[in-house]
């Protein structure tokens, strides 16, 4: 990329230089510092243009919301939170099996309830109060965490304002404390959490990760499809009815070393100019 757009920049800046030699000849008549300013203002623009982008942001006329994408620590940020579970609401990190205590939702545990698991357990009992379990695991099959299994796209809203936890269902715990997902189960998840985020946000600034690029082991997708995925879910449900006035997703330094921001940047410019015409 850099070699690029130096490339494409010395033949911007040689067109120009050559066009005001011939309307102006006297302003060249030392070619030798106008080929170092060339080359100096070339350099500049290649490296400005290789160097990798730590942010993006874009903001939507209709409905008026804004889009950012960064690296950052989730939890440092402010507004409500996402977070990702399996169906069966597991916590338990004391082992590092059932869940990883440096994953999202043992982070979570560790730095939004201060580690008390009875406090997050007693949360989630009450924000589940109303959902139905599809099954129930035997301690024979499942001998480690909790045994009830809900509906992929469950979300229970956690917590007070000014920060409510949106813990949504998107991947499947295994009998072994493996977690699985796919394409279909993040895009329910999606659609189930948006509604929630409607109903629960009052249209205020919402943080999330990039969903599904950890343990839940979505192998389907890499980090940058899953991040226009996600960003392509909250479009198209805010184009129905408007979610939060600010989604902010932010990603792991890891994870942005394999995310091309700049496309990410160019897609959801695309998606504002789609909303645009949609409306």
């Amino acid at each position: 990329m850099f070699v690029g757009s130096v490339l494409a920049a010395f033949g911007g800046v040689s067109a120009v230089v050559q066009f005001a030699g011939q309307l102006f000849p006297g302003t060249v008549s030392r070619p030798g510092p106008v080929l170092f300013a060339s080359v100096a203002l070339c350099l500049a623009w290649g490296l400005a243009r290789a160097r990798p982008q730590s942010a993006v942001r874009q903001e939507f006329g209709r409905p008026g919301m804004t889009v950012t994408v960064g690296e950052g620590d989730l939890f440092d940020q402010p507004g409500h939170l996402v977070v990702g579970f399996t169906d069966t609401f597991d916590t338990l990190v004391d082992d590092g099996v059932v869940i990883n205590d440096a994953s999202v939702q043992g982070q979570l545990l560790a730095r939004h309830y201060a580690g008390d698991a009875g406090r997050l357990d007693a949360e989630l009992a009450v924000a589940l109060d109303g959902v139905s379990p599809v099954a129930r695991e035997s301690a024979r099959d499942k001998p480690r965490g909790k045994r009830e299994r809900y509906p992929i796209g469950t979300v229970a809203v956690l917590g007070n304002r000014p920060q409510l936890v949106f813990a949504v269902a998107y991947s499947r715990m295994g009998n072994d404390c493996v977690a699985s997902s796919g394409v279909q189960d993040l895009w329910l998840g999606l659609d189930r959490l948006w509604d929630a985020v409607h109903r629960h946000g009052q249209l205020e600034r919402v943080t999330m990760p990039l969903t599904g690029a950890g343990l839940a082991r979505l192998h389907d997708l890499d980090e940058d499809s899953l991040l226009r995925l996600i960003l392509l879910s909250f479009v198209v449900h805010s184009w129905e009815r408007m979610v939060c006035r600010e989604l902010h997703v932010v990603v792991r330094p890891g994870e942005l070393a394999r995310i091309n921001l700049r496309e990410v940047g160019a897609f959801l410019a695309t998606l504002a100019a789609g909303v645009r015409r949609y409306v």
